[in-house]
């Protein structure tokens, strides 16, 4: 996909500072240097009356790199949780599933998803250093893409041109099949705990930019993969919105369900400051959410079509 049709994330706290792309974009990216911009409401973002994912959506994982077993799991689980049974999320607190039902209320319907194939490249089949072009070929090599979308996650020492410079993650689309006439969703989200915590784990780690604010304690204790689920949620919900590039998204800016609310995790949120959350008394930790096994996470906030606003868990 040519740059001009990425649109990125940036935590700077004037909008004008904003870089942007195409008014178009056919992949939507996640930067870091919009993880301490609250932009003010309403957000209108347009539905530009493209095809959307709807109904039963199989999440595959392809991890490049090392991954530990544990650290897989808090990915895994997050996937399992998000579309949930009510009855089997019915835990203390709110859970990722009703942080997924916002997405529900967009033209369709919205998807429900369940994790699929886990695959492991540990070896780093294509080098420790990719392009997004290297990314697109490993989305594309991990196969079964009908009904799914194939997450590309790399460990910490993978660079990936421009990972932490302009982005924290990407989602886009490609065509599949014998003659390429199948269009299949992929996206990657990088753990940024060695190369940059301050842009892509915020606000686990203390920002590059903006106000200097102490780093919260992370729900897993894992700062890095809990950087990878706050990038995973929103490209997830950016896919299913905006999958093709002509769903949901602010025009000129390029914005999407979740990235037209960065820097929001819940109420009272202002630059600098994630908003008003939940603290494990046993760890200190923050968070906003519950999934299956009690499993904890910080989400970002989604727009909601039906108020034009940003919508929190707490």
């Amino acid at each position: 996909m040519d740059e001009s049709k990425r649109t990125s994330f940036v935590p700077l706290l004037c909008l004008f500072f904003l870089l942007v792309a195409a008014a178009a974009p056919g992949c939507a990216a996640y930067n870091p240097r919009m993880l301490f911009l609250v932009k003010p409401d309403p957000i209108v973002l347009q539905d530009h009356h493209g095809a959307l994912l709807t109904g039963n959506i199989t999440v595959n994982i392809l991890y490049y790199g090392r991954f530990a077993p544990s650290q897989r799991a808090i990915v895994a689980d997050f996937v399992r949780s998000v579309s949930a049974p009510t009855t089997r999320a019915a835990q203390a607190g709110p859970s990722v599933a009703s942080w997924w039902r916002v997405t529900s209320l967009y033209r369709g319907g919205g998807a429900r998803l369940r994790l699929g194939r886990q695959l492991l490249d540990e070896r780093m089949s294509l080098g420790r250093s990719l392009s997004l072009e290297n990314v697109t070929a490993l989305a594309k090599a991990a196969g079964h893409h009908r009904g799914a979308i194939t997450a590309v996650l790399t460990a910490p020492d993978v660079l990936v041109d421009p990972f932490c410079m302009f982005r924290c993650g990407v989602h886009d689309h490609a065509s599949a099949g014998a003659h390429g006439r199948a269009l299949y969703t992929y996206l990657w989200a990088g753990n940024p705990a060695k190369q940059c915590p301050g842009q892509c784990a915020w606000p686990f780690a203390r920002p590059v930019y903006g106000p200097p604010m102490p780093p919260l304690m992370s729900p897993s204790g894992d700062v890095g993969m809990d950087g990878v689920v706050i990038s995973l949620a929103a490209l997830l919900a950016g896919t299913v919105t905006n999958p093709y590039g002509d769903g949901y998204y602010q025009g000129d800016l390029g914005m999407e369900a979740a990235t037209a609310c960065t820097g929001i995790f819940g109420s009272g949120a202002y630059p600098g400051y994630p908003g008003t959350l939940l603290k494990d008394p046993a760890t200190g930790a923050s968070y906003n959410a519950v999934g299956l096994g009690g499993r904890k996470y910080l989400l970002p906030a989604l727009w909601d079509p039906t108020t034009s606003k940003c919508r929190t868990l707490v």
